[in-house]
């Protein structure tokens, strides 16, 4: 049972991968979502996401990474989801909540290198 629940990190990490994969190909598209920084934004958000997946597969670093990723999803729910829920669309909204606790209960049961944050 353990080497079924043992793949739950990698079932976690792949999406997020795909999701930094299309900030770099759809950036165009995303460029005006955020508030702030624009496309320059837009790759940035993918590259940490990329980061983030990296680190899991890796084990290096993966703690200070799913903070990070946390910290990232919270921001967006509230800069960027937050209006669109408010007026009905809650999709984005929930998945980054999702997404932002998810990462804090890998940081907080799974992350292997407890170097930066222990």
């Amino acid at each position: 049972m353990n080497a079924f629940i043992g793949i739950g990190k990698y079932l976690f990490a792949l999406p997020i991968a795909v999701f930094g994969i299309n900030h770099f190909l759809y950036a165009d598209l995303m460029a005006g979502l955020p508030p702030f920084g624009g496309l320059v934004m837009v790759y940035l958000v993918g590259a940490c996401l990329i980061a983030f997946a990296v680190s899991v597969f890796i084990g290096k670093y993966d703690k200070l990474a799913a903070v990070c990723l946390a910290v990232l999803m919270i921001v967006f729910v509230l800069m960027i989801h937050r209006g669109a829920a408010m007026s009905g669309d809650m999709g984005n909204f929930l998945k980054d909540l999702a997404i932002a606790g998810g990462a804090l209960m890998y940081a907080g049961g799974y992350a292997k290198d407890n170097s930066i944050i222990g």
